[in-house]
């Protein structure tokens, strides 16, 4: 099975007097349905933005779908959140577009046919439950909703890899229920790479997966 994420020796800091992530060595097999657990502080989030680019390696090797993070070219690092779909604690739409618009983000960047991604963002508002609110804008939703927008917005180029932080942190019971069924459905149906990052692991889940734990600047496999 093909390795989506290796790390190699990888250190991670925002200064160079604090190393958060400490020579850390691991993979994740493509397809794989991933926690990423630890404290407040632990460096779960820090993990999150290496695999995206937005934090770029102080040393060692990090490889993400086949591109090297380490020196990576704004054109590799284009091509991989192409391939990446993201949903972000602060939810991160765009407040000047409705949802659908919004829903559409990924698809416009990636310059899918318009009848194509019409029926993407239909299919996907259905998929939420918000159908009904797709000419509205972020700021008129609750948080909830805001967070399903932004789930079916990482959804919407059916993505190799979907990173996810504390993605049901401050959700109700139904939209968490939401949540957890649709990236369960992107790993199952799209055989999507899924990672995310909690504090807590829901006691029900319907797909295998792996956990990881950050503690003292190490991520160890919880067996």
């Amino acid at each position: 099975m093909d390795k989506v994420i290796v790390a190699d020796n990888l250190s991670l800091s925002y200064s160079k007097n604090e190393t958060i992530i400490n020579k850390v060595n691991f993979s994740v097999n493509s397809g794989t349905f991933v926690f990423i657990t630890g404290a407040s502080g632990s460096g779960k989030s820090t993990l999150l933005k290496s695999l995206y680019g937005a934090l770029k390696p102080d040393s060692g090797s990090l490889i993400v779908a086949g591109v090297e993070l380490n020196g990576v070219t704004k054109s590799k690092l284009n091509l991989l959140r192409r391939h990446t779909g993201i949903v972000f604690q602060d939810y991160k739409l765009v407040k000047e577009w409705n949802i659908e618009k919004n829903i559409m983000l990924p698809l416009i960047i990636g310059g899918y046919d318009s009848a194509v991604t019409k029926n993407q963002v239909d299919s996907l508002l259905k998929h939420v439950r918000l159908k009904h609110q797709s000419g509205k804008y972020p700021q008129e939703l609750s948080g909830g909703e805001q967070q399903r927008v932004a789930m079916a917005r990482a959804l919407s180029h059916n993505p190799v890899l979907i990173l996810a932080d504390e993605p049901t942190g401050n959700l109700d019971d139904y939209s968490a229920g939401l949540i957890w069924n649709l990236l369960e459905g992107a790993n199952e149906q799209l055989k999507s790479t899924v990672i995310v990052v909690t504090h807590h692991i829901p006691e029900t889940m319907n797909v295998a997966y792996k956990h990881f734990h950050i503690e003292y600047g190490s991520i160890n496999e919880v067996v």
